[in-house]
């Protein structure tokens, strides 16, 4: 199924996409001025290891760390078929279903999708979510999954996120890069250099991060739309949202945090604090994701 673009959220994701550009020329130009010798292949080696094992092996390591339990022939094929449905209607693989098993998450109602292609992809729902939304709704959280899937949004967040990667290592390495990276060196930059390195690295870390979360918000726009066109039924989901942010404010914050460094997984995340201006949220608000949805729902009925 082809939807219709909202040519506004693509213009906006094309602009996040130069920021990431410049970014990336940045924190490279960066790195490749003020750290000298075998320090500085040590951390284009270990920006390569880490964006590697994020892309090929983040759905096992979600799997694993939500506890997460394939379903085998036979089991739960309601739930199946549903998603093999939206997956025939999206035109994508059939992926893996399994259920959230993991203690902070069974009374949590939730879902996500993982997996570097569709064909190795993997959606995973709760317990609770099945017993809270009725069966459209879930179909529009289904299908909310299925379009990450079909966008290839773990490649995209995979490339977005790489400048801040090594950012990140840079700052946590900088203790190395001091002694072995050439600061020492009477022809080298010197402390003020190594402050200026650090002050700049520190910068690009703050505005890529921001720039990755914008990225983050807009695939979940894209999903969002991608459901109400494949279900033809926007509304399901906006009521599948609004109950799951109801039933979210019901959880121990004790639960939740023990589950939010997977927030950008998630349909809903775990902990939706205030952030400042929002520049640090994975998802929209529910009220901007509701507008986004009625938005395809008057598309959808042509006015």
């Amino acid at each position: 199924m082809i939807w219709k673009r909202d040519w506004g959220l693509v213009g906006r994701q094309f602009a996040a996409w130069l920021i990431i550009l410049a970014l990336y020329v940045a924190i490279i130009a960066v790195a490749t001025a003020f750290i000298k010798g075998p320090v500085l292949y040590f951390i284009y080696g270990l920006v390569f290891i880490t964006a590697f094992v994020q892309f090929f092996f983040s759905d096992a390591i979600v799997q694993k760390t939500m506890h997460v339990q394939l379903l085998e022939d036979g089991q739960n094929p309601k739930l199946v078929n549903m998603v093999r449905g939206l997956a025939e209607e999206a035109g994508i693989p059939m992926p893996r279903v399994g259920i959230i098993m993991h203690p902070s998450m069974t009374s949590i109602p939730n879902a996500f999708a993982t997996g570097r292609s569709p064909r190795h992809a993997v959606v995973a729902v709760t317990p609770r979510i099945m017993e809270l939304l009725s069966e459209k709704e879930l179909r529009g959280v289904l299908a909310h999954e299925i379009s990450h899937i079909r966008n290839r949004d773990m490649l995209t967040m995979t490339i977005g996120s790489f400048a801040v990667m090594l950012a990140e290592i840079i700052l946590h390495n900088s203790f190395i890069i001091a002694l072995f990276g050439g600061m020492r060196d009477s022809e080298g930059p010197g402390i003020l250099i190594y402050i200026l390195l650090i002050a700049v690295t520190f910068v690009i870390y703050i505005v890529g991060t921001m720039v990755t979360m914008a990225i983050s918000r807009y695939r979940e726009f894209a999903a969002d739309r991608g459901s109400g066109y494949l279900t033809q039924d926007p509304d399901s989901l906006i009521s599948a949202l609004c109950k799951l942010s109801r039933a979210s404010d019901d959880v121990s914050p004790k639960k939740k945090k023990e589950v939010s460094g997977l927030n950008a997984f998630f349909i809903t995340p775990a902990i939706s604090g205030e952030s400042v201006l929002e520049l640090f949220s994975t998802h929209p608000t529910l009220e901007k994701r509701i507008e986004n949805l009625e938005k395809v729902r008057a598309e959808i009925r042509g006015y």
